[in-house]
């Protein structure tokens, strides 16, 4: 599993449980010392997931055992699953690490621990056959500024070569090799920016990944939680294994270890703070949606009524010119549907003929007036 691919799952796990209710937990190890131990690390077989064990010393402090040696663990991140372990250190007066009587630092691949491609490796004290490899040997390598400014491992000076590389990959995903075919010293470094002085390099460390656990082993239903889980066979095991599988909708957690009822939410922030912004966000669409059709209403509203006083102020300047002209006679304009009724909706027998202006129709008024209507 390369870093990317963990870190989305990593991100992933880690934004569905940010609304989770837990509901079953796997017995959690107690703190080693001052220092938490996160499941799946195990201190003891009763405790956390034993395929990830780890050692909690007499004085307090966890140890990384690899195939053949050990190393003290600096730092534990649960969220990346992932701690940075203590390198060993090079023997005084010597460019030789306490380590290479075991071949350096060899992990057991069948175990769910990974070097990460967080590391960059500095190699010292090499063999001229390493110039044939792909490592940076040449004389801008990281590792002759590392050489040159550490008084500690000045005896490393005198090495035919130095390297520099940055681990990940499937050859060195399980080892850092040190040997007499190859290179008798060592050092490592998280994240390493090699563009800084060495006075700015963080201490020697190298980081360690834990793949993400199974759901817990079980020999009969009692090792599981009825409530919430139920022993059955894992069939992907060809041992026939079992596990405490979860019942029902819950699913399993394996950065907390527990079974958790399925997540629907998927806001970081939490489910109650999803609610309140879709009712802030619904509330403020309808505010200004009904803001927008005030506003559409209201400036339709102000145009027909310009519109009727046009009307208005037209149909007044007529009848002022139609009883300039009357000989005294007071003049009107009719609507087009007092006009329609005093025709009787323009009808055929009140047709008196056509002219040069259009046809013209007998209307009779209200009041028994009887008016012509072109």
């Amino acid at each position: 599993m390369n870093t990317t691919t963990l870190h989305l799952l990593t991100a992933s796990l880690l934004l569905l449980l940010s609304c989770a209710t837990h509901v079953f937990s796997v017995t959690p190890c107690p703190p080693c010392g001052n220092t938490t131990v996160p499941f799946p690390l195990s201190t003891t077989p009763t405790c956390g997931d034993p395929l990830y064990k780890i050692q909690c010393t007499a004085s307090g402090s966890l140890v990384f055992n690899t195939v053949n040696n050990s190393y003290p663990i600096q730092s534990i991140n649960p969220k990346t699953q992932r701690f940075i372990i203590q390198p060993a250190s090079i023997i005084p007066k010597t460019c030789t690490t306490t380590d290479k009587i075991h071949q350096g630092i060899i992990l057991n691949n069948t175990l769910p621990f990974n070097i990460t491609s967080s590391n960059t490796i500095v190699y010292l004290n090499c063999t001229r056959t390493l110039l044939l490899s792909p490592l940076n040997c040449s004389a801008a390598s990281a590792c002759h500024a590392y050489i040159n400014a550490t008084d500690s491992i000045s005896a490393c000076q005198t090495g035919p070569v130095c390297c520099t590389y940055r681990t990940g990959g499937s050859s060195n995903s399980y080892q850092i090799r040190v040997r007499d075919s190859g290179c008798s010293a060592y050092s490592s470094f998280v994240n390493l920016d090699t563009g800084l002085s060495v006075n700015r390099w963080s201490r020697p460390g190298l980081e360690i990944q834990w793949l993400s656990p199974r759901e817990t082993v079980c020999v009969s239903q009692k090792d599981c939680d009825s409530a919430t889980s139920t022993c059955g066979v894992d069939d992907s095991s060809v041992n026939g294994i079992k596990r405490c599988f979860c019942n029902g909708e819950l699913v399993w957690d394996p950065i907390q270890g527990v079974c958790t009822k399925k997540i629907t939410c998927f806001n970081p922030d939490g489910c109650d703070s999803s609610n309140k912004t879709a009712i802030i966000a619904g509330t403020t669409c309808g505010v200004g949606a009904a803001l927008i059709l005030a506003t559409v209403a209201f400036l339709l509203y102000k145009r027909n009524k310009r519109i009727l006083e046009a009307q208005q102020r037209l149909a007044k300047e007529r009848e002022g010119i139609l009883n300039a002209s009357g000989g005294g006679k007071a003049a009107k304009l009719f609507t087009g549907k007092e006009i329609k009724k005093a025709t009787n909706d323009f009808s055929a027998d009140r047709l008196l003929g056509v002219g040069g202006y259009g046809e013209v129709y007998k209307g009779v008024l209200s009041d028994g007036t009887n008016v012509l209507s072109l």
